[in-house]
């Protein structure tokens, strides 16, 4: 994955000599839409066991996932607002309880869902190459797939459900910056990296178990700009 992430940023450094007399894209209205990899962070989970009154503390790692999405703003020149939905989904590769046992092949998985307000300042130059850092808030839903693992505590190989299917709905946040590279006056390439951060969730919220958890990551994606 990593090396697919060198490959991509090298033909965009390649590919900006080749546009350097390309027209800086106008202010006005636009949409974009982008696709890259989101590298989520590790995950404190927290299992609270209501009948037992008991409390279990996990530490879920993931594998590299998908970011997709797409925006619709304007720019006015040295600032752009726009609206942003987005979905990020990764598999769990690990899960640790606090005790130092790991579970055997976990499977499961968590998305975000995220509907975001965004603005990015634009340091506008000579070149079509316009640098720009900012980032939005939100809301989130993720949703959590029915994660299993192999316990081989006591003896006794089992596969157990360590968290259920659920969903719930965060506040979300996210901040970044990029590169926008200019085609023409209406089409633009868009280079981004996005650090994106929720708040904790409650799944599977009843009477017996509560398992809380938040999703963090970092998401490097290539977008495409058009003007209006």
């Amino acid at each position: 994955m990593k090396s697919r992430i060198i490959v991509v940023a090298a033909l965009v450094i390649l590919a900006i000599p080749a546009i350097c007399t390309a027209i800086p894209a106008r202010p006005g209205a636009y949409v974009s839409g982008f696709l890259g990899v989101s590298l989520p962070r590790d995950s404190n989970v927290t299992t609270s066991d209501l009948i037992n009154n008991a409390t279990f503390n996990d530490q879920v790692e993931f594998d590299p996932g998908l970011s997709i999405g797409g925006t619709g703003g304007y720019d006015f020149g040295f600032i752009r607002t726009e609206g942003e939905l987005s979905y990020k989904y990764a598999e769990i590769a690990t899960i640790t309880e606090d005790t130092g046992f790991r579970f055997r092949n976990p499977d499961g998985n968590l998305g975000a869902l995220a509907l975001m307000f965004n603005a990015f300042f634009d340091l506008h130059n000579e070149s079509p190459v316009t640098p720009y850092f900012g980032g939005g808030i939100g809301f989130a839903t993720l949703h959590l797939s029915n994660t299993f693992g192999v316990d081989t505590g006591g003896g006794v190989t089992q596969r157990v459900l360590l968290y259920p299917s659920d969903d719930t709905t965060v506040f979300a946040y996210q901040a970044g910056a990029g590169l926008e590279i200019a085609i023409h006056r209406k089409l633009s390439l868009d280079v981004g990296y996005r650090y994106f951060g929720t708040a904790k969730g409650t799944f599977d919220k009843d009477i017996t178990r509560n398992v809380d958890l938040n999703f963090e990551s970092h998401n490097v994606a290539l977008g495409v700009r058009v003007k209006f």
